[in-house]
């Protein structure tokens, strides 16, 4: 099934998708910099009272009246979100000692004694320290060998210049062929 394009008469111009004004149309600028949001019903004699009706509410907490306590409890120290957990873990300096941490956080969250988002967290940190002990191996594993193959290359070179000596062969003549 083919659709028909509809033509455009000529004189006619194509309006462009997502630019509906014309330029210099004073009504299709936006809004003016610096112009505040519509405020809701109310939001001004909120404003306005604000201090007031905290100053009331702390006084009536000082009196004793429990929601009021409540209620200036809760805005002054909001329960924390993520609370400190507790567990005894060994020392981590190798890859097998994290494995044995691995190992007591899912016993703890098997146990109950953490939570599963608690043991996640717990394992997400012993996944981190595994990468960077992981690293840290390579780095030194990398130095011994670049240090071994120095050695050994440094060996060769001076083993071949020895026996090029003694067949009183130069080194220019040698690299010139």
């Amino acid at each position: 099934m083919t659709r028909k394009v509809p033509e455009i008469k000529s004189g006619a111009k194509k309006q462009i998708r997502g630019r509906p004004f014309e330029p210099g149309n004073k009504l299709g600028q936006g809004r003016p910099k610096g112009s505040r949001n519509k405020t809701k019903q109310g939001q001004d004699l909120w404003d306005e009272y604000r201090p007031h009706l905290i100053g009331k509410c702390i006084t009536e907490a000082m009196q004793g009246v429990p929601s009021a306590m409540r209620l200036c409890m809760e805005r002054s120290s909001p329960a924390r979100r993520g609370a400190c957990i507790r567990i005894n873990l060994p020392a981590i300096k190798t890859a097998a000692d994290v494995e044995k941490a691995a190992e007591k956080v899912m016993q703890a969250t098997r146990r109950g004694l953490l939570t599963p988002g608690e043991g996640y967290t717990w394992m997400n940190i012993l996944e981190s320290r595994s990468r960077v002990i992981e690293k840290v191996q390579w780095e030194s594993r990398i130095e011994s060998m670049e240090a071994t193959f120095a050695a050994a290359n440094l060996g060769r070179a001076d083993r071949a210049e020895i026996s090029m000596k003694r067949e009183g062969i130069s080194n220019e003549s040698a690299t010139r062929k």
